[in-house]
């Protein structure tokens, strides 16, 4: 028994022994003699000079990148650094650059520096004997399962570059959608939050100075500022529980959308129902819906997979399950539009529009443009929210400020009349 364990122990010593891959600068000649450079990843200098030596480099100067003296925080891959590298990747291959040199170029003119080691690490794998999709699949927090089934089904169709057209409008048109619904929810929250900034900091150090000078009148107040110095009283008071009370809230909240599925349930049916925005999101789940499966099923993917990976990428519990409801009903021989009715949630329009697509034997195409027309409604949507929230806000601001200082210069005004 203990052999066995030793032997079993034996792989994860080793494993863990691996050599850390690491970014390397590198200085050298090609073949023409001209001098380059760059940066590689890897896990030794030695295996740098061997894969320059393979593109015909002759390496000079090989050291391994040296970290900034105060230590460098590294930036975030975006999901649009994504979609940017994507459409990157798509005009190179149509231009007909090979795919190991197109890797090369975008990496190169990428300013993102984690972007750039991340196409160099996949180039790497390329270069190692990887197809692009397995290449890809090591890497699933940028590239989830949907992008690497399209790029594995352009790979097998011999048409790399026309899916990665597709791909690359299908991330653009998510990410613009995604801007838009940010757009419509950060700007009033932001504004909501300085609103309440401000009162506070009006109740907690500019209210008292006047509750000293009224202090001095030896009247009795008016009741609208006696009830304002009780609160900024209150406030005074209470502020420090009141600030980590919110930090706590907002720490828990975090917390809760990282680890609890039934949270961010929650959050998505409450989201829907939500006035004004939880219409935009709707309109925007069922742009996603259709849009990822136009562009599966564009790509030669059957309906059934299609529908698999459409799921996950409407973003929202409620449709989620419809979806899945919808594939096992396809899946027994249902068509599509009468599953999509059957789950009661998606809008009539886009069952009319599938079930042209369906007996038309262009659902892709209809498809297609039932994401286009919502699409469009969102943007319609938040434009229209958009102005229809700024006056309201300067409104709620104006009454917020106007009336704290209206409720600490009323008294001021009675004592000038009475005089």
């Amino acid at each position: 028994m203990a052999t066995a364990a030793q032997a079993k122990a034996k792989p994860a010593a080793k494993k863990a022994a691996e050599p850390k891959v690491q970014m390397f600068v590198w200085e050298g000649t090609d073949k023409r003699g001209n001098k380059v450079k760059g940066e590689l990843p890897g896990q030794n200098v030695t295996l740098i000079k061997a894969e320059l030596r393979k593109q015909g480099i002759v390496a000079g100067k090989v050291r391994r990148k040296p970290a900034a003296m105060f230590g460098q925080r590294k930036k975030k891959i975006t999901p649009m650094d994504i979609a940017v590298f994507t459409r990157q990747l798509a005009t190179m291959m149509k231009a007909g650059v090979p795919l190991v040199q197109s890797f090369d170029i975008v990496a190169e003119g990428h300013d993102n520096p984690s972007m750039r080691e991340l196409l160099l690490k996949i180039k790497s794998d390329i270069e190692g004997g990887n197809n692009l999709a397995n290449s890809l699949k090591l890497h699933p927090a940028y590239f989830d399962d949907l992008f690497c089934s399209l790029v594995e089904s352009g790979e097998q169709s011999g048409a790399l570059e026309t899916m990665l057209d597709r791909i690359a409008i299908y991330k653009e048109k998510t990410e613009a959608l995604k801007a838009k619904i940010k757009k419509a929810v950060k700007y009033p929250i932001a504004v909501v939050c300085v609103a309440i900034i401000v009162t506070a900091i009006l109740l907690i150090k500019v209210v008292p100075t006047f509750q000293e000078l009224f202090a001095g009148f030896g009247a009795e107040l008016p009741a609208f500022t006696q009830m304002v110095i009780k609160l900024s009283e209150w406030m005074q008071e209470w502020w420090l529980i009141m600030f980590a009370g919110i930090i706590g809230g907002a720490f828990a909240f975090i917390e809760g959308k990282k680890r609890s599925q039934a949270f961010n349930d929650a959050l998505d049916r409450a989201a829907l129902k939500a006035p004004v925005v939880g219409d935009i999101i709707f309109k925007a789940t069922i742009a996603r819906f259709a849009r990822t499966l136009a562009t599966t099923f564009a790509a030669g993917v059957p309906l059934v997979d299609a529908l698999e990976s459409v799921a996950g990428a409407t973003g929202n519990v409620i449709y989620r399950n419809a979806v899945l409801r919808v594939k096992e009903e396809v899946s027994s021989g249902t068509q599509l539009n009468f599953s999509m009715k059957a789950t009661g949630v998606f809008p009539a329009m886009a069952v009319q529009m599938t079930a042209i697509g369906e007996e038309s034997g262009a659902l892709d195409t209809m498809l297609d443009k039932v994401a286009t027309y919502y699409e469009n409604e969102v943007d319609n949507a938040v434009d229209g929210l958009t102005s229809l929230l700024e006056p309201m806000i300067m409104a709620v601001l104006g009454v917020l400020v106007g009336g704290l200082i209206i409720a600490m210069y009323l008294p001021i005004f009675q004592l000038g009349s009475v005089v």
